[in-house]
C-alpha cells in the first residue's frame, strides 16, 4: 500500500459517512438549497484561505522576488490559484470561484448579509474571529470557518496540503447535484448559476485541481512517516469538521 492509499484508507469511513449524510436526502425545495447556500459560503470562502497559506508557503509572494522551495511544487500551487481565482463564468468571463458562488446566491434569492458583514469585517482590518462573531454567522458555520481559518494559521504546510486535498475535493456526492439540476427545471433562472458552480467544481476540483493536489501532498510529506500521519489526521479532522456543518444545517432545515 502505497503512503498515499494508506490515507485513503484512514479517511474512509469518515468519508463513506458524508457523502451518506442524511441532509441530502433531506432538501427537496428551494428554500432549503436557500438555507444550505447560507452556511455553505463559508465553506467557499475559508477554502480560499488554505489555498492562500500554501501559496505563501510554498512560492514566493513578497518583494525582492526570490526563488522558493520546489519548482514543480511552485507550479502545482500557481495552477490552483490561477484556476480558483480566475476560473470562466457561464458567458465565458472571469470570475473566482468564490464570487461566482455569491452571484449563485443573489440569483436563487438566497441572504447574503452575513457573509458580506464577515468580509467587510476582514477588509476592515478584524480578525476571522471577531468577524464570524460580529456577522451573526449561524453557530455551525462559524464553527467550522474558525476551525479552517485555525488551521491556516497554525497547522503545518502538510497538514494545510492535506485538509486541502482530501477535506475539500470531491465532496458532494451526485445526488445533491441531481437536486440542483432538478429544482433549476422548477426553478427556472434561480438555479441555473448553482449548478453550474457546482459542475464547474466538481470538473475542475474533483479532477486535475485534484490530481494535482494529491502530488502536492506526497511532494510535501515526502518518506516522512510522521509528516504522512499528521496529514492524515489532519484530513479526518477536515472531514469530522465538514460533517458537523451538515449536521447543523440539517438541524436548521428540520
Amino acid at each position: 500500500m502505497t503512503r498515499l492509499e494508506a490515507v485513503r484508507s484512514r479517511i474512509a469511513p469518515a468519508r463513506a459517512r458524508l457523502l451518506a449524510h442524511p441532509l441530502y436526502a433531506r432538501m427537496a425545495s428551494l428554500d432549503d438549497v436557500r438555507v444550505f447556500m447560507r452556511s455553505h459560503v463559508f465553506a467557499v470562502w475559508d477554502f480560499m484561505s488554505l489555498l492562500k497559506r500554501l501559496q505563501r508557503d510554498l512560492t514566493c509572494v513578497t518583494v525582492p522576488w526570490v526563488p522558493v522551495g520546489d519548482a514543480e511544487v511552485r507550479f502545482l500551487i500557481n495552477e490552483i490559484v490561477c484556476g480558483e481565482e480566475s476560473d470562466v463564468d457561464p458567458r465565458g468571463g472571469r470570475i473566482a470561484h468564490f464570487d461566482l458562488y455569491l452571484r449563485a446566491m443573489h440569483e436563487a434569492g438566497t441572504d447574503t448579509s452575513a457573509v458580506d458583514k464577515a468580509l467587510a469585517s476582514v477588509r476592515a482590518g478584524g480578525s476571522t474571529a471577531a468577524a464570524l462573531v460580529s456577522a451573526g454567522v449561524s453557530s455551525g458555520a462559524a464553527a467550522f470557518s474558525g476551525a479552517t481559518f485555525a488551521l491556516a494559521t497554525n497547522g503545518k504546510s502538510h497538514e494545510v496540503a492535506a485538509a486541502f486535498t482530501f477535506g475539500r475535493e470531491d465532496l458532494i456526492p451526485d445526488m445533491f447535484t441531481e437536486l440542483v439540476t432538478r429544482l433549476s427545471r422548477e426553478y427556472p433562472g434561480k438555479l441555473d448559476t448553482f449548478r453550474y458552480y457546482l459542475e464547474r467544481h466538481i470538473e475542475v476540483d474533483g479532477g486535475h485541481h485534484g490530481a494535482i493536489s494529491l502530488r502536492m501532498v506526497e511532494l510535501l510529506c515526502g518518506a516522512d512517516d510522521r509528516k504522512w500521519s499528521e496529514a492524515a489526521e489532519a484530513s479526518v479532522a477536515a472531514i469530522e469538521s465538514r460533517i458537523a456543518l451538515w449536521d447543523a444545517i440539517l438541524a436548521e432545515l428540520a
